[in-house]
């Protein structure tokens, strides 16, 4: 039934129906607006949910594929190919699907913008554009996790930056205007270094050919088809010879320290570096951290537990996706080095976050050791390690939302996330801490919690295949268990500040998005089956086309 609906369009776009809506509400009815936006995320989130049950867990590809002409440009053409070219074009289409792994993600994005909108309750001010610029970001999430076209991707991930900018530097915290303009810095700088690698993957693979019509895509169906040599033969031989980007000579990179001793980096290589540089730093893979530290600390809560819990994921998402997928050989060869990378970022998160006095600061720190794990679960390069990278990637969005929504309930009674000032909080707000225990113990990966499997099966891929770099990096399980007892007991227990002897428990509107949380990550917990049926075909599929072409 659901393929012969537009459903991911209509789940795409829907968000935008709430900024239509809003428009017409004046600004100063805040309980119209917040009605409003939150009835925006609930939408897609039923649509999601439809689309999950109805998802067919025993195929490997895409489903419920949407595709539409879109910018269709002429290109010029050269005297000598007149005769063998009618019309050569540079085609960008829409086109959106979803597989075993994007399908989570766009769930997982329904969920936490729903539960974040919610939580949208602590915002004080200018509540209309807020919602506004909230629900344009939603629309950019879940198109960056469906798009099937280079630049219809990148229109949609750069969709995201802009309303973030905003909801950062206008509704964080003191030093608001430098976190946003950090975030914007580096993330602008990888997505630059993104449309380089893009561009260049459309010059060079992305070409197809329609009788004697020769075009230029964006597709990225038909880019992996050319790069694995099943694509259009007969335009390699006319074009790609002379192309100027050709990835086998043109983009080689040769350094040379003596005349004795040289190293020679093939486009390929080259490529696979530029995407990793490029969707590391949303990863965030150090040191390409920094910027997520301010944000995380100055962000407005509910807008943390979507970037936490969503846009870091995107990072990975695009790795897996146009790195690893792209370049399998080449990113074979790096899996050492990713290794390496994905140690040092649980050892290093996990240090530092040990120092820290401040809540939303250790909770940062937590964030990049717990990417750390879907590092080494690519780095694996086998079905376990990848199901377990996808697998983190969706524990830890949900773990990081609750966590940051609890951050926004703690701080909106206490008016601090300092450590040192908070103790002793469980016997006026017992439901707020029960359920900061819950994610917390999930947090640093106990048994029946969403956090286990994905470490687990993370670790056990790597250990197949690097087994000296999954010994090392599972030191950081065990300092994620100090810090995070440190600070959730810190919080929960102790003697009781009198100035906090009164205060209010979780109302409704708090209660609800923390129990359906932590209702997800007791679930994935004790059934992770309900996840891994649904992306294992896919995995499945993608660790066998790896295992194929990098055993050539």
């Amino acid at each position: 039934m659901l393929d012969d609906l537009p459903i991911l369009s209509m789940i795409a776009f829907s968000p935008l129906l709430g900024v239509l809506a809003l428009l017409f509400i004046p600004k100063e009815n805040g309980k119209a607006i917040r009605l409003t936006a939150i009835i925006a995320t609930l939408i897609p989130l039923a649509l999601v949910t439809w689309l999950y049950v109805d998802f067919n867990t025993s195929s490997a590809g895409y489903q419920y594929a949407e595709q539409y002409s879109w910018i269709h440009l002429p290109l010029p053409i050269g005297p000598d190919l007149t005769q063998q070219i009618s019309s050569l074009t540079l085609r960008f289409d829409y086109i959106v699907a979803v597989d075993g792994m994007s399908l989570p993600l766009v769930f997982l994005t329904a969920l936490v913008a729903a539960m974040a909108a919610l939580a949208s309750k602590f915002i004080k001010k200018r509540w209309k554009l807020y919602y506004i610029l909230f629900l344009v970001l939603e629309t950019g999430m879940f198109g960056v996790f469906m798009a099937q076209d280079l630049f219809l991707f990148f229109l949609f991930f750069e969709s995201t930056l802009v309303p973030m900018f905003f909801l950062i530097g206008i509704w964080g915290f003191i030093h608001r205007e430098k976190a946003a303009n950090r975030f914007l810095l580096y993330n602008g700088v990888g997505s630059a270094i993104m449309l380089i690698a893009f561009l260049i993957l459309v010059a060079t693979a992305g070409f197809g050919q329609n009788g004697s019509e020769f075009y230029f895509t964006g597709h990225l169906g038909e880019i992996q088809k050319n790069l694995f040599g099943s694509g259009a033969d007969s335009y390699v031989n006319m074009i790609a010879e002379g192309n100027p980007f050709n990835l086998k000579e043109a983009l080689e990179w040769t350094i040379r320290l003596s005349d004795s001793w040289s190293w020679t980096i093939s486009g390929s290589h080259v490529m696979f570096l530029l995407i990793l540089i490029a969707f590391g730093i949303k990863l965030p893979i150090f040191p390409f951290h920094t910027w997520m530290l301010k944000v995380h600390a100055e962000a407005p809560p509910s807008i943390v537990m979507i970037h936490s819990g969503i846009l870091l994921k995107m990072g990975a998402y695009g790795l897996i996706r146009f790195g690893v997928l792209l370049f399998p050989q080449e990113a074979k060869s790096w899996a050492l080095t990713l290794a390496i990378l994905g140690v040092i970022n649980i050892l290093y998160g996990a240090v530092l976050a040990l120092r820290q006095d401040d809540f939303k600061l250790l909770l940062a720190y937590s964030s990049i050791s717990h990417m750390g794990v879907v590092i080494l679960g690519i780095a694996a390069f086998n079905l376990t390690g990848l199901e377990g990278a996808l697998f983190q990637m969706v524990s830890h969005g949900l773990i990081s939302a609750l966590l940051f929504l609890l951050v926004g309930s703690l701080y909106e009674r206490t008016e601090t996330t300092d450590l040192r000032e908070l103790g002793g909080l469980a016997k006026s707000l017992p439901f707020i801490c029960g359920i900061l225990m819950v994610a917390g113990m999930a947090s640093l990966g106990l048994p029946a919690l969403s956090g286990f499997p994905g470490e687990l099966m993370a670790f056990l891929g790597l250990f197949d295949s690097l087994p000296a770099a999954a010994i090392v990096g599972a030191l950081g399980i065990i300092l994620a268990a100090v810090y995070v007892l440190r600070g959730v007991l810190g919080i929960s227990y102790g003697p009781v500040r009198p100035v906090y002897s009164g205060l209010k428990d979780a109302r409704l509107v708090e209660a609800i998005p923390m129990i359906i949380l932590a209702a997800f990550i007791v679930l994935l917990g004790v059934y992770p089956g309900i996840l891994t049926q649904t992306m294992y075909q896919t995995v499945a599929d993608f660790d066998s086309f790896i295992q194929t072409i990098t055993a050539k």
